[in-house]
């Protein structure tokens, strides 16, 4: 089948001139000289927060900026951003920038392999890093790649002040020298991929690549990204998807607030009341967990089981242009009991959510629109800044990631790969012209991931190409559907499916250690620990019903025959899980071989 034949979806550009020219300060001054009192970015001071109007922010980038020049950073250097999310992270970016430099991310989480092998792959001999032990960490990780002692400045130790100092004999006229020679076509950023199928590739992208992206995105839903909007970001700045709403948020004039810990996210978004927050699927999927948790522990599972099925059948009534009145009462009713409770916890003032990085499922889309709280599901990876399709509010179709962006088409190869083209998509893999070769096909870019195309142009995520299972008797089979609907379960932290060249499928189940203590006293279930519960009758049952349900969805090939609870839990620190919460497969297959095989040992 020819490009020409493949089902596509284009989103036109209509009504504006795409930005080709400006670089991501550029924006940002622009935004600046339209309003340099208006706050900008929002930091924690106290129980509240400290907001930093737009030409405050501006000045502390060009002392940090001027205080790198200062030490010696040139026009294309790269420097190492190391650290959690935080004002100190968006404060590190622009001030790369502007000094005319590219910044490169490391996540907060990654092991001295992996930072050895970016560093040296990138030829990082710089960075701004959060705390001593992230600079500890990234010298050892520098030393085990035989490269010299990095330059570091360590935010904690007062490095923005130090850079300030520093700064003060660079002259305006040499920083507008710097900064100025960044165009659309520079090299913005080097992000480093999540490595879930191997060693990780660098994704070079532009400041061309953000600008023209964000514009897009501005266009696509602009009821959402608009001056006066506050952002509360927490997921890993160094990923791309935080990385892109950064960006949205200082060209658009959007109050950009930041935490990393997500055990103080609750009491964040009650004192600085996001209008939208964003989040990976697994962060709604908590979120639903836990007030199903707090409902059962206060003896209204009923209710809330009930409110969720209305706010289902409300929302779905929504896309048929007509809600039944009983339903409307219904619906009036719950949302003084429930749904306004849990938008209290979220600051009350949030109305839309942006989920990305997989899918989320009709189910929780439906539950959040029905409590007041638009999920827009977008699409994208890190090669292609972000995002390449997006829900529009007014037009949204849920349980699908939407249309393409202006300037962005879709198409569906012969084998059901999503191919891309347009202006989100990167550049090439840094110093991998090999890879960059095999993931282009005539000028579209293959992702990776499965998908099809509605009459409408609305792209749907079917799986994952490289994570297809292929039984024994020639049966292909997508894992991300069946995981999906058995993380709906409160304890199920991660299922895995495997199946590869056996007769049947089965799944690795993982519980979550955050839930677990909730369900069992729910439950009247003496306290357990992992290990405990992995070997307990009553929570084996609950996961065989829970499997039975899930099986039910399917044919009978496709079913999950056998499952195993294993005592341990996946994330990132033991290096099971990605920035994005993506289960690294290979790894998995790997630790727990002895386990797939006992699974198919009769």
């Amino acid at each position: 089948m020819s490009p020409t034949t493949m089902p596509q979806s284009t989103t036109p550009v209509v009504g504006f001139d795409v930005d080709t020219v400006s670089s991501t300060t550029d924006v940002f001054r622009a935004t600046v000289a339209a309003d340099p009192n208006r706050p900008l970015v929002a930091k924690p001071e106290g129980d509240g927060w400290l907001e930093i109007t737009a030409g405050q922010f501006l000045e502390e980038v060009r002392a940090a900026a001027k205080g790198l020049i200062a030490l010696g950073v040139e026009v294309g250097d790269r420097i190492a951003i190391f650290g959690p999310t935080s004002y100190e992270w968006t404060l590190s970016d622009y001030a790369v920038w502007y000094a005319g430099g590219i910044s490169v991310p490391f996540y907060d989480t990654s092991s001295e392999e992996q930072l050895a092998w970016m560093i040296k792959d990138a030829k990082v001999a710089r960075g701004l890093v959060s705390t001593r032990e992230h600079a500890d960490s990234f010298t050892a990780a520098a030393a085990a790649a035989g490269l010299p002692e990095p330059r570091l400045r360590v935010w904690e130790e007062e490095a923005f002040a130090a850079l300030a100092e520093a700064g003060r004999d660079i002259s305006d006229e040499q920083l507008e020298n710097a900064r100025s020679q960044a165009t659309g076509d520079s090299v913005a950023t080097i992000i480093y991929t999540s490595g879930t199928t191997g060693k990780s590739k660098g994704c070079v992208l532009t400041h061309g690549n953000f600008v023209q992206t964000v514009q897009s995105a501005q266009m696509q839903i602009p009821e959402v990204f608009t001056e006066g909007m506050r952002c509360l970001l927490f997921l890993p700045q160094a990923h791309v998807f935080a990385r892109f709403i950064e960006v949205l948020a200082i060209s658009s004039g959007a109050v950009l607030a930041h935490q990393s810990d997500l055990s103080k996210l609750t009491d964040a978004m009650g004192s600085f009341r996001p209008s939208f927050i964003l989040g990976v699927p697994r962060v709604f999927e908590k979120v639903f967990n836990s007030a199903l948790a707090n409902a059962q522990s206060g003896g209204k599972e009923k209710i809330f089981r009930r409110a969720e099925q209305v706010a289902v059948a409300y929302s779905r009534a929504l896309d048929t242009g007509k809600v039944p009145m009983g339903l409307k009462l219904q619906h009036a009713v719950f949302d003084r009991l429930v749904y306004s409770k849990l938008r209290a916890v979220m600051g009350n003032n949030v109305s839309h959510a942006v989920s990305g990085g997989g899918p989320l499922g009709e189910h929780l889309g439906h539950f959040f629109r029905g409590l007041g709280i638009i999920v827009i599901e977008g699409y994208g990876l890190t090669e292609t800044t972000a995002p390449i399709t997006v829900n529009v509010p007014a037009k949204s179709k849920i349980g699908t990631v939407g249309v393409p962006l202006p300037g962005v088409s879709v198409a569906i190869a012969p084998d059901g790969e999503i191919l891309a083209k347009g202006v989100p998509i990167f550049r090439e893999y840094w110093n991998n012209a090999e890879a960059t070769a095999k993931e282009f096909h005539d000028g579209w870019f293959g992702t990776g991931d499965l998908g099809s195309l509605d009459e409408d142009g609305y792209l749907t995520i079917n799986g994952r190409k490289k994570e297809i299972i292929v039984t024994s008797s020639g049966k292909n089979i997508a894992p991300a559907p069946l995981e999906d609907a058995l993380r709906r379960h409160p304890i199920i932290g991660q299922p895995v499916v495997v199946g590869e060249n056996r007769k049947f499928v089965s799944a690795l189940i993982f519980l979550d250690s955050e839930m677990l203590p909730t369900w069992l006293k729910n439950h009247d279930l003496p306290a357990m620990d992992l290990a405990e519960a992995a070997a307990d009758e009553a929570i084996r049952a609950e996961i065989d019903k829970a499997v039975a349900r899930v099986n039910k969805t399917v044919s009978r090939a496709e079913g999950i025959k056998k499952f195993t609870i294993l005592p341990v839990e996946l994330t990132e620190a033991n290096g099971y899980l990605s920035a994005k919460q993506s289960v690294k497969r290979h790894i998995v297959n790997k630790d727990f071989a002895a386990e797939i095989n006992a699974l198919y040992a009769s």
